[in-house]
């Protein structure tokens, strides 16, 4: 079988961007794929948590995959941190990994400018970590987000590079892969972007998220006055709300407000209120299992202790396999 990996940054709670975006598919995957899953709880340092928010943080996305269906008898879901073999193979591929093009990179500027206070190296060499969490397990296939495949680019250039470099063909190239579907991009709640964590409490709806806090966002997204005229293009927070509708609702659901619109006689907030009824039957199942499984200590260690042994046992040969194509010998 092929391999997948993907990770998530231990950043807080899973929100339905990281569900029909990344985890979804994850667990369509799990049958057909040899799959590592990981909490990026080394990628979240860039932000600096206190340490109780870093542990926290990662249980909380533990116990979110589980409850969202993927499987560690079938999956290798581990933490980052446990396998540190990830950051040996990180040491070498920032020997090869250039000022210019780290400097380049999207994600890189957007951080700069979003948080000109706290440019630390982490954030500039963050592009090689996750290369290396790539291909440590010469993954080929990669389910990434769109805002991500610059990413994923760069981790190819990184393992060809090392190839070239030593003069092996070692790494495979890693792709992009959605399961035979597009690369899924869900839209915040504040009438900009994708939805995050990081663009403020009220732009994501969490799966761990009650009813009523599910209804108090929708209600307070961002929408305008209306359409002016009939069939009019949809401005971009009302299109993120039909997207959304899109992903929760029923296809009739979504071509009646849609025609409302067309036809100038939308309610944003009967759009509003069927959006968070949709959003709350889609998440129930996974509610209720995270309340059941965050209370069972004995058995989230179990399988963080079979995810690190099963990641440990691929990325360990890699790294022994690399230190003899680079040249570390014992005398």
């Amino acid at each position: 079988m092929e391999t997948v990996v993907s990770g998530i940054r231990s950043t807080g709670n899973l929100h339905l961007g990281n569900y029909y975006g990344a985890v979804q598919n994850f667990v369509k995957m799990q049958d057909e794929y040899n799959c590592y899953f990981f909490i990026a709880d080394l990628h979240s340092l860039t932000t600096h948590p206190t340490p109780a928010n870093l542990h926290g943080n990662v249980k909380q996305v533990l116990v979110e995959y589980l409850a969202s269906g993927i499987d560690p008898e079938k999956s290798t879901i581990y933490v980052q941190s446990d396998v540190p073999e990830v950051t040996e193979l990180y040491l070498y591929l920032n020997m090869n990994a250039y000022m210019g093009e780290l400097e380049r990179a999207t994600s890189f500027k957007d951080k700069v400018r979003a948080n000109p206070d706290n440019v630390n190296a982490g954030l500039l060499t963050y592009p090689v970590l996750m290369a290396a969490d790539i291909i440590i397990h010469k993954a080929t296939k990669v389910p990434v987000g769109k805002d991500q495949e610059q990413h994923l680019e760069m981790a190819r250039t990184f393992g060809n590079r090392f190839n070239r470099l030593y003069n092996n063909d070692y790494f495979p190239e890693p792709f992009a892969f959605s399961f035979g579907e597009s690369l899924v991009k869900i839209p915040g709640l504040d009438g900009k972007g994708k939805m995050g964590k990081s663009e403020g409490e009220g732009n994501a709806i969490f799966l761990s998220d009650t009813p009523e806090a599910i209804r108090k966002k929708v209600m307070r997204a961002v929408t305008d006055g209306g359409p002016t005229v009939e069939n009019q293009t949809k401005p971009q927070e009302i299109q993120n709300l039909f997207d959304l509708m899109k992903v929760v609702s029923t296809p009739d659901t979504l071509a009646h407000f849609d025609n409302l619109y067309n036809t100038m006689a939308i309610r944003y907030g009967d759009l509003k209120k069927q959006l968070a009824e949709d959003m709350t039957i889609a998440t129930a199942p996974i509610r209720e299992k995270i309340n059941d499984i965050a209370n069972d200590a004995e058995y989230l260690r179990k399988v963080a202790k079979m995810g690190e042994e099963k990641a440990r046992e691929s990325a360990s040969k890699t790294i022994r396999e690399v230190r003899e194509i680079i040249g570390f010998r014992k005398f």
